[in-house]
């Protein structure tokens, strides 16, 4: 889950939807959730921005609110953190000269909302964890049977504080790994999908095309094209602010 707070040119997203034209929209700060579906963003001008990555369980803690809200949506974070909150924290994070300076600013404000937070469910925690440590590789059947509850129960608990079900879930990590696996871990994509936990490369190809927009050779091409320009990587940019 993502929060953006930026200043100078907005944020462009583009969103294609099947039936109608590509839509955009602008944003200097953004709340986004856990996604199943492809979306495009980039800035068109000179920009500076913080982006902070949470894993889910962090984000149901910081922000307060059952997650399904957010999930395969964004919103501006004043909606979920009051209003003028991030105005307040934009202001903050220019005045200070360097970004080691903007880290803290953003620590410390994300800390103060962990003050008396609630913490999450064990059940899901737990449930969390395995399915983090075999990259989704485990169906629902076998992570109600390891968590001790019905798939009903994980169902409900997983919408409320990671804001998808676990099935969902479980695509998007296997989807990650075939993404973040290494190229000599695998002869080829058909054999990058066994490996991954992917019924063949046509289930894994479907995976890429709606989480990505692109299919994994498209993907390859452009990674191979970064690495050619020598592209550096984002400047001012936090990854797992909440381990959990």
């Amino acid at each position: 889950m993502t929060l953006i707070l930026g200043w100078g040119d907005p944020l462009q997203l583009f969103h294609e939807a099947r039936s109608a034209p590509t839509a955009r929209t602008t944003w200097h700060a953004m709340l986004a959730g856990l996604r199943t579906s492809s979306i495009w963003g980039g800035f068109g001008g000179v920009a500076e921005a913080v982006e902070v990555e949470f894993t889910p369980l962090g984000a149901y803690q910081c922000l307060g609110l059952p997650l399904h809200h957010l999930a395969n949506g964004h919103t501006h974070p004043d909606e979920v953190l009051g209003a003028g909150w991030s105005a307040r924290l934009t202001e903050q994070l220019i005045s200070v000269p360097d970004w080691g300076k903007r880290w803290a600013v953003i620590e410390n404000a994300l800390a103060r909302r962990l003050v008396d937070a609630p913490p999450p469910s064990p059940v899901v925690t737990e449930a969390w964890s395995r399915l983090r440590a075999c990259h989704g590789q485990l169906s629902a059947k076998d992570l109600a049977a390891a968590t001790g509850r019905g798939i009903r129960r994980l169902q409900v608990l997983f919408r409320e504080q990671i804001g998808l079900p676990p099935q969902s879930v479980s695509r998007i990590l296997r989807f990650q790994q075939a993404l973040t696996l290494p190229p000599e871990a695998s002869r080829s994509l058909a054999d990058r999908a066994a490996l991954c936990g992917y019924y063949d490369q046509a289930h894994m190809n479907r995976d890429f095309r709606d989480l990505a927009g692109l299919t994994p050779a498209q993907l390859c091409v452009l990674a191979e094209r970064a690495v050619s320009r020598g592209k550096a990587p984002i400047e001012g940019r936090l990854a797992n602010v909440f381990d959990h």
